[in-house]
């Protein structure tokens, strides 16, 4: 009997929407598959949902039957392209839902950074607190202040939106191609990426992770940012060097960090970057919203029926295997 496997629990109306193409195969709530009850539920699989899980060589020679791989997340770097082109599985994923959610957050960690949230929540709370010691607290501020953007996708659209009209902020953005739209709507200008870097207050990276963006945040990119600067990454992990990083905000290159992705993740306890006082880490919670990650899960869903009943034109495929799509 033809199955459905979900690497995260369903609830039973996801369940039941899954019913019709076989046995649907899901951990209980509260707990994860382990590697071996995940191989053996994907021997008669023919669509997958995942969530982070690696879906590559090892595992697809689990699962002979498979047609799909249906991730709910906007990023697919755990899906092996090529593994998966070898044996015509299609993979989708679910961008848009969660655009506003991680613009939200990118705004969180601009503010949290600048103002010093973090580090003076801890200041109250050890009972360091002292009348006239005002100065001590002090932070920069965000409005009226130039934003560089690189990537501008839909979250880098978001994340503009909320930075010229909710804080009056100058918008610079670097991209593959320049996006008229985006320099109508919010006044944004178009910038090489040494410029951006040399300009801006705050630099947010909303890029991918393919082979030319792996280490884009290096030392040389580092060294073109002002001292007074604040950097935040919400792509991946991997975009950044993050020893290069570490480097910048022990001597001052920049003024501080906000992080939601690691080249490690979970990022180690000892890691450099969770001593530093000038950093926010939060665990890569761009999405993390009840409604939002419902909303993801029903589009993984949705994008996985899509492609079982023959209309793989109304899902999200990523765009490395559309033409397998196209093909039929």
């Amino acid at each position: 009997m033809a199955r459905i496997v979900s690497t995260k629990p369903l609830s039973a109306a996801q369940r039941e929407k899954l019913a019709r193409f076989g046995d649907v195969a899901c951990p209980p709530e509260g707990r994860r598959f382990s590697q071996a009850e995940l191989f053996s539920a994907l021997h008669d699989a023919v669509g997958l949902i995942t969530f982070g899980t690696r879906v590559d060589e090892t595992l697809l020679e689990q699962a002979p039957h498979l047609k799909v791989a249906s991730t709910a997340s906007v990023g697919y770097d755990h899906f092996d392209l090529a593994a998966m082109r070898r044996r015509r599985i299609l993979g989708a994923h679910t961008p848009h839902v969660l655009d506003d959610t991680v613009a939200d957050l990118g705004m969180a960690l601009m503010l949290a950074v600048a103002r010093r949230i973090v580090e003076l929540d801890g200041y109250v709370r050890r009972g360091e607190w002292k009348k006239g010691d005002e100065e001590v607290l002090y932070g920069v501020d965000v409005h009226h202040r130039t934003l560089g953007i690189v990537g501008m996708g839909r979250i880098g659209r978001a994340l503009a939106k909320r930075a010229k009209f909710g804080f009056s902020m100058n918008i610079l953005y670097h991209a593959r191609s320049r996006h008229d739209d985006v320099e109508q709507a919010f006044g944004a200008r178009y910038a090489t990426l040494s410029d951006l870097l040399q300009t801006s207050d705050f630099v947010v990276l909303l890029t991918p992770l393919t082979p030319e963006t792996e280490n884009l945040m290096n030392q040389d990119m580092f060294r073109l940012m002002k001292p007074s600067a604040i950097f935040i990454n919400l792509s991946r992990g991997k975009t950044v060097d993050e020893d290069a990083l570490v480097q910048a905000l022990r001597e001052g290159w920049i003024r501080g960090a906000g992080l939601d992705v690691y080249r490690q993740e979970p990022i180690p306890p000892h890691h450099p970057l969770l001593s530093l006082p000038n950093v926010v880490c939060v665990p890569h919670i761009g999405s993390a919203t009840q409604a939002t990650r419902t909303a993801m899960l029903d589009l993984a869903i949705d994008n996985l029926i899509a492609v079982l009943e023959g209309r793989p034109k109304d899902a999200y495929i990523v765009p490395e295997l559309k033409d397998l799509a196209e093909e039929g």
